[in-house]
């Protein structure tokens, strides 16, 4: 571990307009949570700062769905994201709002420090205005037609359908999601931070001297770093947010990008008046933990901005997972496919340590991974019921069977003793270094073994047979394992901290420091362990079942509810003629770098071999789709997308979950053929 003095420790600060689920867990919060706790076990000086996230557009959208007020939809959803944090053991520090006084206080002085520093560009811009509302349209408030893929639900930042990054200008037949409106381009005046001007701190500090950081973070930083960055805008029209502090700027807020880190650093004042010794003094390590969808915003944006207010330090480190789905399906909250945290606490009472222990085995640190209900049920009754918990009940039992629950004298060690409590340094050191380099579900691996190594050596040892004819032999044999029960108290700790608990109670004795780990001094001969009690329940069928059932429910309300888009307007025979569609074979195919949704095909069209971008990546993976036969749309004039020129559009069908098909001929046709 790097000598630092003192740790900052921040996570992605989670919109309030919906509760948390096992996805905002596995990505973020289970992995900051065991980081810091292992920590404080080190008595490191650290700090963790989170809080609700209460500006921005989802939250004035769903204050006008609900006909409330924002702040009635945030004070809603931040009590009910707290809570759970808090019954989850989430130990934060603080968790704080952005809607607070100290929030509003500290964005509008940094902003302003920027501005009387230069450090923004002014300048008018056209910008959609909804007539009938008579307000200017954020790029979520307005839908259209995608100019890529032909999606008439496009918003105006980015067509969900094929990935593609948007202006609302982009956009063929916008209209307003307030009113229904055909907005109006209106001229508007905002601020914005040139992020083209810091292209070289942005390659030295990341390029050059944070190759250590995840290759997720790295290359997707690299890459946009490499595209060219653009100035930003930092403000917004609208009036749910913090106003921006200048003369001549009534209607304008600061956007929420630009609003929502700095929350970090007003959350930071709020817990301790010395608060900047942690955000300002360079032997503070800073570390935010994110999700892969805040990775721009947190190594290129946020650090921009404090670079140009010139005296807050940067992070070392910004470790973002990829995406956790749920049974095979992505996670949506709109469509209520998730597992939610508070409803988990009321299901499953007591078996906080259950859901940290699978979400953390199972965590999404290089790919996307899948929680299943079968897996939960799976390694609870395999793992932490069958290898931990019987284990320490084991130890209990027998202590209390044979010893009145003393701890006996640890005498004439063995060489099968010592080779065991020899394995403690190790795993130890091997656990420090997973975790310091943010590799949690080895770490928790590595920290099981103990509990793998303490039921081998019962069952090579048998006390309760050598009982029989040694009893001195046996008090050495439970005096080791109960050595390694309060080990294990200590080193799952960071992972397990109700059980460590329950596990601390279970031996009558206090916390003990992660340097306190292979002392082998837990306690002494004679001391009396309390009563021994199940660690962990097994998890029924019955409960699975419950559970696996609700979510067959919600896709089948989905399906209810999820209706097909009207027909379109009435065309002609002659406008029909004029679309030139063909049978096609895909020669090739390849993710396009920087999208979630697009692939680059070449096309064998029997007339000639082109390329085309189609926005059908999560649906098809490119190795599987060489020789798919398609229907294509030859004529179609040609465009940019992501700076590839695509030629052509492929016909796909879409069902009411949004599953996508190729529409292709049966038959063995080759390329060309027509289509009428």
């Amino acid at each position: 571990m790097n000598n630092f003095k003192r740790y900052l420790v921040t996570s992605a600060l989670p919109y309030a307009n919906g509760p948390v689920h096992i996805g905002h867990l596995a990505g973020v919060y289970i992995p900051s949570d065991i980081y810091v706790r292992y920590l404080r076990l080190r008595k490191r000086d650290v700090i963790w700062v989170c809080g609700s996230d209460e500006h921005g557009v989802p939250i004035t959208l769903k204050a006008k769905k609900e006909n409330k007020t924002p702040q009635q939809v945030v004070d809603l959803y931040h009590g009910i994201i707290k809570k759970s944090f808090e019954d989850f053991g989430i130990s934060f520090d603080i968790y704080s709002r952005t809607s607070s006084k100290i929030h509003y206080e500290t964005a509008s002085e940094i902003f302003r420090t920027i501005y009387d520093k230069n450090g923004f560009i002014e300048k008018t811009t056209e910008q959609y205005f909804d007539p009938e509302a008579n307000q200017f349209l954020p790029d979520r408030y307005i839908t259209g037609t995608c100019p890529h893929c032909g999606d008439e639900r496009a918003y105006g930042d980015q067509c969900e359908k094929c990935g593609t990054s948007l202006s609302a200008t982009d956009l063929i037949n916008p209209k307003s999601t307030i009113s229904g409106a055909k907005p109006i381009l209106k001229s508007t005046n905002h601020w914005f931070l040139p992020l083209d001007t810091y292209e070289p701190f942005l390659r030295k500090w990341i390029l050059e001297e944070h190759k250590e950081w995840k290759s997720n973070v790295y290359g997707q930083c690299k890459s946009w770093i490499d595209q060219g960055l653009q100035p930003r805008a930092v403000s917004r029209d609208l009036d749910w947010g913090v106003p921006v502090p200048v003369a001549n700027a009534d209607g304008k807020v600061l956007y929420v990008w630009f609003d929502a880190p700095i929350g970090y650093i007003s959350a930071t004042k709020e817990l301790t008046p010395d608060w900047e010794k942690y955000w300002k003094d360079k032997e503070t390590k800073l570390v935010h933990f994110i999700g892969k969808d805040n990775i721009v915003f947190h190594c290129i944006i946020f650090p921009c901005m404090l670079q140009a207010e010139g005296s807050f330090i940067l992070p070392e480190n910004v470790p973002a997972n990829e995406f956790l789905n749920l049974e095979s399906d992505k996670i949506s909250t709109s469509r209520n496919w998730a597992v939610w945290l508070h409803e988990y606490l009321e299901e499953f009472k007591d078996k906080q340590d259950v859901l940290r222990y699978v979400l953390t085995a199972n965590m999404p640190e290089a790919k996307d991974n899948d929680f299943t209900w079968k897996d939960f049920q799976a390694r609870n009754n395999n793992e932490l019921v069958a290898i931990l918990g019987n284990f320490i009940n084991r130890t209990l039992v027998l202590t209390d069977k044979y010893f009145d629950g003393i701890v006996p004298e640890k005498a004439n060690l063995k060489p099968e003793d010592e080779e065991v409590l020899n394995q403690i340094p190790a795993l130890k050191a091997n656990v420090e270094k997973s975790i310091e380099t943010f590799r949690f579900r080895e770490a928790l691996k590595e920290a099981m073994n103990l509990a793998r190594i303490g039921n081998k050596y019962l069952a090579d040892t048998e006390p309760w047979i050598v009982y029989k004819t040694n009893p001195e032999r046996v008090k050495t044999i439970l005096a080791v394992s109960l050595d390694i029960t309060a080990a294990l108290s200590i080193i799952l700790e960071p992972f397990l901290p109700f059980s460590c608990n329950k596990i601390r109670k279970f031996l009558n004795i206090e916390k003990l420091a992660w340097d306190e780990l292979n002392s082998g001094k837990y306690f002494e001969a004679g001391h009396k362990i309390g009563k021994a009690e199940l660690l962990f329940g097994k998890i029924e069928d019955e409960q699975i079942e419950f559970q696996v059932t609700k979510l067959l429910n919600t896709k089948k309300e989905n399906e209810k509810t999820v209706s097909f888009e009207p027909v379109k307007a009435e065309i002609s025979y002659e406008e029909f003629q004029k679309m030139d569609i063909r049978t096609g074979i895909i020669l090739e195919a390849e993710k396009v770098p920087k999208t979630a949704k697009l692939l680059k095909l070449l096309i064998d069209t029997g007339v000639d071999k082109r390329v085309v971008v189609s926005g059908i990546a999560e649906s098809y993976s490119p190795e599987n789709i060489i020789g798919q036969k398609v229907s294509i749309l030859l004529n179609l004039a040609p465009r940019k997308i992501k700076g590839i020129e695509s030629n052509g559009m492929i016909l796909m069908a879409e069902n009411s979950e949004g599953k996508l098909c190729f529409v292709a001929p049966v038959d063995d046709f080759g390329g060309g053929a027509g289509i009428k």
